[in-house]
This record gives structure tokens, C-alpha cells and sequence, in this order.
């Protein structure tokens, strides 16, 4: 009972044992008196002594818990005290000390997860800075090198002139795609991009990027085909242009990281209330530890290659962001010299 008392046991305990002690000193002085008048009189001014001893405790606890707890809401809480709350009264029958505690464990357990959360942030911006200068400082340096190789007295020689000008456009076009890509990454995060669902032909729209990438597979001999059970058309519900893009990137890089005379198939499965889109290869996979960071921004398993391949590191990250606005998943499975499918879904239309 007394483990976590109300501000109104206290005060009845308080005038309880006040009233005890002045019964206690009541009978010993006037115990040889003893009569009807002296006990009727006791009684009186017990009753007297627990009133006015219970209505000054429950006035000074309340002062006192108050201005305690007032105190301590200014420390946990973000707003200052309107004039309401300011007037606000205890309930001397609630359990308040209780209610404190629990509001300031809630307090603690939401600071240190906002804490955690400032700090992964933190993290994440300063490594986000970290990437973007590292990225952009690749492209910049060369372009640099060619334009002063050529103002050194390179633009004399027509096959140095022709060959340095080819590299820094190639390089400014790097630029420009890592730009576009922070651009669409900065959409997708700010919650900009705005996606216009429709129904459409899954399958005729992986045939579309087929003949798209048709060249480029054709370069390292890469054969671009469907699986098994995937030749009937698969309706889906989605933004045809952003899935597109998805499917694009998938594609790309199946081709960009297969081995030469390989294969990138598509397939579709049938979930019920959603359609299970995998794109897979055969080329060269990922290995394990890099598995969990193929979707983040920059993250390159073979740094040297990827960059000599061009990209600006944020395709794959623009792909989750998509499928995620559409409130879908995405996963990968991959294994080093075998091959990775990437899988993600869309609502079945």
C-alpha cells in the first residue's frame, strides 16, 4: 500500500499519526479525569486535529509535488507551460509520483533513440559528403589534366587535341550524370517524385528495354532473354516510366558486370496480390560482406572497375528508392562467380 502511495494516503497518514499523538498525550494528562464531557471533547477535538492536520498536509504536498513536477516537465518537454497548465492542479487520488516516473522513462527511451538516430545521420552526411567529393573529384582532376595538357601546348598536335578533348567530355558527362542522379535522389528522399499509377504489361515493357540495351549486350556477346513461364503478358500497377528506370539500371549493370558470351534473363511470378519481377545473370556476383551495401549511395563493390566503367555510383539506390515508393520491396541474391538476381515487387493489377 505504501510502495507507491497517492498525494491523498499521505496526507491521511500524516493527519493519522498527528492525531494519534495527540490522543496519546490527551489520555495521560487527563486519564485520572476520565469522564463522559472529556471524552466527548476527545472526540471533538481528535476530529478537530485530523481535519486540519490532513487539509494542511494535502495543501503543502500539493505546493510541493507541483513545483517538483512542474520542474521536471520543463526539463523533458519541448513547449513552454501554457497559462492553463501553469493553473493546473494535482489530483491528489492519482498515483502522480508513479506518472512521473513513467513519463520520464518514456522521456529517456526517447532520447536515446533520437540520439542514436542524430548519430547514424551524422554518420551518414559526414560519409555522404565524404563520397561526393570523392566522386567529383575524379572527374574534375582529369578534366583539369586534359585542358591544361592542351593550353601547355597539346592543341599544336591534331591527334592529342581530338583524343584529350573526347576524355574531358567523357568526363563532363559523368559529372553531369552524378549530378542528375543526386537530383532524382533528392526527389525521391524530399518525398517530390510523384507516382502515376497505371496498368500496364510488365513483360512488354522488359522487352522495350531489351531492344534498348540490345547494343550494348551485343558488345560482350551477353544474350538478353526471358525465364521459363515468363512469355504470357503480367499486369501490373505501377508508374510505368519509374519502373522503367528500375529495370533499366537492373539490366545495365547485369550487362556492365557480365561475363563475356553470358546471359541476363528476366522472370515473373505470380504472388497473389503482387508480381515478383527478377532480373539474373550469370556474370561475375557479389561477394557476401558487400551484399547489404549494393543499395547504398556510392557504395561500389570493385571501386576501380566500376568507375572505369562509368555510372555515378547511385543507380542502385535510385532503384530502392523507387520500388519503395510504391510501397514494394527489393532484395538481392548473389554468389561470386555465378551470378546475382535482383528481385523486387509490384502490385498486381
Amino acid at each position: 500500500m505504501l510502495k507507491n502511495p497517492t498525494p491523498q494516503l499521505i496526507a491521511v497518514l500524516i493527519a493519522g499519526f498527528i492525531t494519534l499523538a495527540i490522543t496519546l498525550a490527551f489520555v495521560l494528562v487527563y486519564l485520572p479525569d476520565w469522564g463522559l464531557s472529556a471524552g466527548l471533547k476527545l472526540i471533538f477535538w481528535l476530529l478537530i486535529a485530523f481535519a486540519a492536520t490532513y487539509f494542511i498536509a494535502i495543501y503543502y504536498l500539493k505546493k510541493y509535488i507541483y513545483r517538483k513536477i512542474k520542474l521536471i516537465y520543463k526539463t523533458i518537454h519541448k513547449h513552454k507551460v501554457s497559462p492553463e497548465e501553469k493553473n493546473k492542479t494535482i489530483d491528489i487520488q492519482s498515483n502522480i509520483i508513479e506518472e512521473v516516473e513513467k513519463e520520464v522513462e518514456e522521456w529517456a527511451v526517447n532520447q536515446k533513440t533520437e540520439l542514436a538516430k542524430y548519430k547514424s545521420w551524422s554518420d551518414y552526411r559526414r560519409k555522404f559528403v565524404g563520397d561526393i567529393s570523392h566522386e567529383l573529384k575524379t572527374p574534375i582532376f582529369n578534366i583539369q589534366g586534359y585542358i591544361h595538357t592542351l593550353l601547355d601546348g597539346g592543341m599544336e598536335d591534331p591527334n592529342i587535341r581530338r583524343s584529350f578533348l573526347e576524355k574531358a567530355a567523357k568526363n563532363l558527362d559523368r559529372l553531369n550524370t552524378i549530378v542528375e542522379d543526386l537530383e532524382a535522389i533528392s526527389r525521391l528522399e524530399s518525398g517530390e517524385l510523384i507516382i502515376d499509377m497505371q496498368t500496364f504489361d510488365i513483360r512488354e515493357l522488359a522487352q522495350e528495354v531489351f531492344e534498348d540495351l540490345e547494343f550494348k549486350a551485343q558488345e560482350k556477346n551477353i544474350c538478353l532473354e526471358f525465364k521459363e513461364g515468363a512469355s504470357q503478358p503480367m499486369k501490373v500497377r505501377a508508374d510505368r516510366e519509374n519502373v522503367r528506370q528500375v529495370l533499366m539500371n537492373l539490366m545495365h549493370n547485369s550487362i556492365k558486370y557480365g561475363k563475356e558470351d553470358g546471359r541476363t534473363r528476366v522472370g515473373f511470378y505470380d504472388m497473389d496480390k503482387h508480381v515478383l519481377v527478377e532480373v539474373a545473370d550469370n556474370g561475375i556476383g557479389i561477394p557476401k560482406k558487400h551484399i547489404n551495401h549494393v543499395f547504398d549511395r556510392f557504395y561500389r563493390v570493385d571501386k576501380s572497375r566500376s568507375r572505369s566503367q562509368g555510372g555515378s555510383g547511385l543507380g542502385l539506390s535510385i532503384v530502392k528508392h523507387i520500388i519503395e515508393a510504391h510501397k514494394q520491396t527489393i532484395n538481392v541474391r548473389s554468389t561470386p562467380n555465378l551470378g546475382s538476381t535482383f528481385g523486387f515487387t509490384l502490385q498486381k493489377a
